[in-house]
């Protein structure tokens, strides 16, 4: 199937209206391909976790034998905005601080979806991005800002759930080597390499840290060009070391090599909020959880599945609250993730609150 090459930055503007398109041609073809997927039922938390019921979700990854780590922000949901679907949440208000502080953000569950662990109380105070290692470590970042106390940092946690490592100073904002302004979203290179994406406020940069933390380089700006990011959201890296990322605002994903320089553009999986990568497969998962008729029309939202090596998009699952669309900012899936055969996908939804599993018939 086609897809955007570009290395060079000349005749952008009819490049992109060449990506706008294919990639609207591409996800016309993968929604006939849906039914190859059926809704199961997904884990739950325990009853002991407020009654055993989500709150607003934000983040899904497999790690090691295919355990399932589901990042949430602490059973805090508002409820009752007239700008949202009814019994949604606004997407926005969600957090872990005050009274929410004691519920653990990150919860995990073996393959077969009993509940193995939770982690991570009262570290983070608005979770947003979320990563596992091939180690069984969790890196979380930190979009809340509590002035000189909490927020704007990247967590790494243990298999266990003990602290290990801090990237940024908490509750300090800046652009430096030392400082993220609320990041969105981690990754970690077969390498150890860390990548952050430091774009929920205003940054719009990927930084990049060697696996004992230390600065090592960045790039991107504002903007639309290739390098540039409009709310760089989500990243992953392949076992080839390129970085993937979900460059939401400008409706496509962009990879570039590990030191950040350009390769290519793909405009064929939606307005990606969340991205998963399985190395071994090269498969290629995005969520569309933003587009409507007023934000990025004629594109569905649900997931996209498809080739990391040819960006070829191969199937889709629609949003189950596609009719809603118009009625709320945010209803979809904001996190992505499949196990290591790809015959399980687990969708993490925001405002429904909610986890959605997929089993491929």
């Amino acid at each position: 199937m086609a897809r955007i090459l570009r290395s060079q930055r000349t005749h952008w503007s009819s490049w992109a209206l060449v990506g706008v398109l294919v990639g609207a041609a591409m996800a016309s073809h993968a929604a006939a391909q849906s039914g190859r997927w059926q809704e199961a039922p997904a884990p739950s938390p325990p009853p002991h976790l407020n009654g055993g019921r989500w709150g607003e979700m934000i983040q899904v990854r497999v790690g090691p034998r295919d355990h399932v780590y589901v990042l949430h922000r602490c059973f805090k949901v508002v409820l009752g905005d007239p700008g949202v679907a009814p019994g949604h949440s606004d997407g926005l208000t969600a957090d872990c601080l005050g009274r929410w502080a004691v519920h653990p953000p990150i919860l995990e569950f073996d393959a077969s979806g009993a509940f193995v662990g939770s982690y991570g109380v009262g570290l983070i105070g608005r979770p947003h991005g979320f990563a596992v290692d091939h180690e069984g470590n969790m890196w979380v970042t930190d979009a809340a800002l509590v002035p000189g106390e909490m927020g704007s940092v990247v967590r790494k946690l243990s298999p266990t759930g003990e602290l290990l490592m801090t990237l940024g100073t908490p509750g300090v904002t800046g652009r430096g080597r030392d400082t993220f302004d609320r990041p969105s979203g981690v990754a970690v290179a077969p390498t150890g390499e860390v990548y952050v994406a430091d774009g929920e406020a205003s940054n719009d940069r990927i930084v990049k840290f060697s696996a004992d933390g230390r600065y090592l380089l960045e790039w991107g700006t504002s903007g639309s060009a290739p390098g540039q990011f409009d709310n760089p959201h989500d990243l992953v890296v392949d076992a080839r070391g390129r970085v993937f990322i979900a460059d939401r605002g400008n409706d496509r994903i962009q990879i570039f090599d590990p030191n950040g320089r350009f390769l290519e553009q793909w405009t064929g999986f939606g307005r990606p909020s969340g991205i998963f990568l399985e190395r071994s497969t090269n498969a290629f998962y995005s969520t569309d959880s933003q587009s409507n008729a007023q934000n990025n029309p004629g594109v569905r939202r649900g997931i996209y599945i498809g080739n990391a090596l040819t960006g070829a998009v191969t199937d889709f699952i629609p949003d189950p609250d596609l009719a809603l669309a118009d009625r709320t900012r945010i209803s979809g899936a904001s996190g992505i993730a499949a196990n290591a055969a790809g015959t399980v996908i687990y969708a993490a939804d925001v405002a429904p609150w909610r986890l959605r599993m997929y089993v491929r018939r």
